[in-house]
Formats: C-alpha cells, structure tokens, sequence
C-alpha cells in the first residue's frame, strides 16, 4: 500500500506540473511551427556561411526562432553545415535553437520565477559567447575537414536525426499570405506535431523524473549534496556539478526545467540552476550522436568546450545576480503545493487544448499519419536517399509507398498527402533553379531520380565537382558554390569576390 501512495503522490506531482506548464509549452510550439513554415533551412544555411561575428549574430537570432527539441537541433545544426553553413556557426545556432527559445522562457517564469528567465538569457549569451571565443582559440581546420568528410557519410540512428533533415517551409509569395493560407495552416499543424512526436518523450520523462524525485527524495539529502550548509563551497560546487546531473539524466530541451525546480527545491545554487539547464546538449545520447555526426574527437572536444563555458557562465552568472540583489533566495517552489483551480491557467490550457485538437484534425485528414509512419521508418543501411520535393523529408526510394512520373523523373513522398500536394501543382516544386559553379544548370529534383547527377565547376581551380557529393560548400547571395575541397572553399571564403563574375553580382 506504501508504494502505490507513493507512486501516485510522484503522478500527483507531475500532472501539477504538466498542467501549469501546459499552455506556455503549446505556444512556444505553436510560434516554432510558425517560423518553420515560413524560414526555409536552405536560406537559414545561406545566411551562416562565413564564421565571422555577422554570421555568429545571425546564428544567435535565427537559432532562437527556430525552435527545436535538443536532438531535432543538433541534427538541424549538422543539416546547415553541410548545406554550406560554417561549422562554429551550426553549432551556435544548434545551441539557441534549444536554449535560447521562447517556451523554455515561458516554462521558467510559470515555475521558478522571472529572475530565472532572465538569467536564461543573459546566461545563454554569455555561453555563446564564451564558445564562439574557445571555437576559435581552439579549433582546428583539420578537425573541422574531418567532422565535414563524416558529416557528408549520411548516418541516420533515430527519428529524431532523420526529422532534423525535413523542411516544410513555404517560401514563395508574400509573407502574409504564406502565413494565413490553408496551405500554411496545414504546414503549421504537420510542423507542429512532428515537433511533439520528436519531444513527447524528452518531456514525459522530465516531469516523470522530476514527480519521482519530488516525492521521493528528501530535500535533507539534496542539501547536504549542493552543500547547502556551505554557502561560499555552494556557489562554485553547483554549476560544475550542474552540467554532470543533466548529462546523466538523459533529459534534454525543456524538458529538464521540471527538474531544475527539484534542484532548486534541493538547494543547488542559482548558477547551479542556469549551467544545468543549459547542459541538454552534452547529455549522453546526443554525445553519441555527435561521435556519429562529426567523429569521435570532434564529440569529445564539444563535451570539453560545452562543459567550460556551461560551468564558467552558469558561476558567472549566479555571482553577478547575487552581487545585484536579483537572485531569489527562496527555494521553497509553490508549484509541489499548488492544485489546479477555475483560474487563468485551466482557461489557457483549455483554449489551446481546443486549438490543438484543430490542427490535430487537419493534421490526420493531410496526410499526417502517414508521415509520422514514414517518419519513424529508418532507412536500410547503404540505401540511396532521396527527398521528398513537399516537405524534404528523406526518404528510401526502395520502400516508399507513394511516387509520381513526371518530366521524365520519378518523384517519391514520405505521405499520400505529399504526393496530393504535389500533384495539385507539381512545377511549384520542380522548377528550381539553382547555382552551380560559375553555370546555372536544373538540379537533381528533390525527391526525384535522374539519369545523370548535375556536376558543377569549383570556382577556385576550375576542377569539376558533383554536387550531390560535394563535401564543401559556400553560399554568395543566394548561389551556392561547391569545391573539391576544403582548401579550395577556404580561399574561396576569403575573398568570393574575386572568383564571381561580375554578371552574378
């Protein structure tokens, strides 16, 4: 009888917490859905191509609006770079993407206060900036070659790494008319929930941990670890232990602010709180992920990096709002008290609970079902990927289910509803035109097999490049360059000037 109690009080805990958080966390989806829908990938990766502070500041704004779960972000990150993106660039904006977004801000001012948010986000600055600093005092070229000719090998090891790749984006016509369209109503739905279907567990976890550890842990116990007792030790024991307890917990994104609250109730400082919550993505999982991405020393030396400027920000940060009086001193969290009640929080979840179950049926009757399945697919090992021309999603042309002739090219989609899509208006995603080398030349149809793949001319040393197999890239106002070889795009690089015509200025 003991136990059931004290599983049920650990639920009790959750659901109070679910249900605070539960309309912050639907709109912060909501506006991520939103900017996917109207922020193509490919000019997100045009605009991070040179790793000089412009590009670090674009990294910054861009990673923040594009909202990601933690794996969707590092697989996004890996997206960019070898889309063109410069490798410190990817990773800055993989860090914003998860760290520096609206619902996490949200989900802290509902549970630890607003003193929490803002150290969120001058913590998540100064931890940009530290790492843009140690990328650059410490990264080597040849680490960065080795992390591209990895990148380009194309490993997929879970769902999460293969939604990174898609962008559903709707890019032509004018902004306002992208936004309210049916069309962009559909998007914002399937964006929406393939967000939820790559986080739902990330945060089922974190407050299933977090309702466990509430009931089950006495605070006695967390005290004496944060060396509660010690108020100077505390102060620099927290946020290098911070960064460990989330590297361990295996929860990532938002879903570790549930249990930074535990912490918090426990005793760890307030640094301590911003390095933890910070530190989603060096947890174990994604560290493997990495040693995939990039290789075993490039995952090895993010975990390094990471973890200095996650510590060094996190005591940084505590030091200074304790020196301004701004850091709370309360760790009594009322959210463990609270039931819910008729107050603005039941009205709230229940108007986006309306609102979801809409685009819960727009989402079902577009397809969406067939993608999730299609989604959760992984493809068989050495198959020849291709994309879906609708939603760029990969797909494995050997077990699709939906394709269409057309031109003279074989179209495959991860959907019904995406070959739907396509059929109402196939020339809106087959008449791309893009730039290779110094020519323009139709590309390889995404999504589409063709007899021949399209080559393009390294504008440095005129050698021919293909460009389905290009390793290095580099994007000049709009056009995509490709190179034979890292040397050839660093001296590009430096001066694109002097190898683009003057007719494609």
């Amino acid at each position: 009888m003991f136990i059931v109690e004290a599983i049920l009080h650990a639920l009790q805990i959750s659901f109070v917490m679910v249900w605070e958080v539960f309309w912050p966390l639907a709109f912060g989806f909501l506006l991520s859905a939103i900017v996917q829908t109207v922020v193509s990938k490919r000019a997100v990766a045009s605009a991070l191509g040179r790793p000089d502070f412009k590009g670090f500041v674009l990294s910054l704004g861009l990673g923040a609006a594009s909202s990601s779960c933690s794996y969707a972000a590092v697989a996004v990150a890996r997206s960019l770079f070898r889309k063109g993106a410069s490798f410190v660039n990817a990773i800055i904006f993989e860090f914003a993407s998860t760290n520096l977004v609206f619902e996490l801000g949200l989900v802290l001012l509902i549970l630890l206060g607003w003193q929490f948010v803002a150290a969120e986000f001058v913590g998540g600055l100064l931890i940009a900036v530290l790492l843009w600093i140690l990328f650059k005092l410490t990264l080597r070229k040849r680490m960065v070659d080795e992390a591209a000719r990895q990148a380009e090998r194309g490993v997929f090891g879970s769902t999460h790494e293969a939604h990174g790749e898609m962008d559903m984006s709707i890019t032509d016509g004018p902004f306002l008319s992208r936004l309210f369209s049916p069309r962009a109503f559909t998007a914002i739905s399937h964006s929406f929930f393939m967000d939820l279907n790559a986080l739902y567990v990330d945060l089922g976890l974190g407050f299933l941990i977090a309702g466990a550890l509430a009931a089950w842990v006495p605070n006695s116990w967390w005290q004496a670890f944060f060396l509660a007792d010690h108020p100077t030790l505390n102060e620099f024991w927290s946020p290098l232990i911070g960064p460990v307890i989330s590297m361990l917990s295996f929860v990532c994104s938002v879903g570790n602010v549930p249990l930074a609250v535990v912490l918090w109730n426990g005793g760890i400082s307030f640094g301590g709180v911003i390095s933890f919550i910070f530190a989603d993505l060096i947890i174990l999982p994604i560290l493997n992920i990495y040693r995939k991405y990039y290789g075993g020393r490039m995952s090895l030396y993010l975990l390094a990096v990471s973890y200095a400027a996650m510590a060094l920000a996190g005591f940084l940060v505590g030091g200074a709002f304790q020196l301004l009086g701004l850091a709370p001193t309360n760790h009594n969290v009322t959210v463990f008290e609270t039931q819910p009640a008729w107050n603005y929080t039941t009205f709230l979840d229940l108007a986006f609970l309306a609102l979801i179950a809409v685009m819960a049926w727009r989402f079902v009757t577009t397809g969406g079902i067939e993608m999730l399945r299609a989604h959760s697919r992984r493809p068989d090992t050495g198959a020849k990927l291709v994309r879906d021309p609708v939603c760029g999603m990969t797909v494995d042309p050997a077990t699709a289910k939906d394709k269409v002739e057309y031109g003279g090219a074989t179209y495959h989609f991860c959907s019904a509803g995406c070959r739907s899509t396509f059929e109402k208006d196939p020339a809106r995603y087959t008449a791309q035109v893009v730039h290779v080398g110094h020519a323009h030349s139709k590309p390889a149809m995404s999504g589409g097999n063709m007899d021949r793949q399209p080559s393009a001319i390294d504008p440095v040393c005129g050698m021919t490049v293909d460009t389905e197999d290009a390793q290095y890239r580099s994007f000049q106002k709009g056009e995509t360059y490709y190179f034979c070889s890292a040397g050839c795009k660093a001296t590009f690089d430096k001066d694109p000037s002097k190898y683009i015509g003057p007719s494609e200025n």
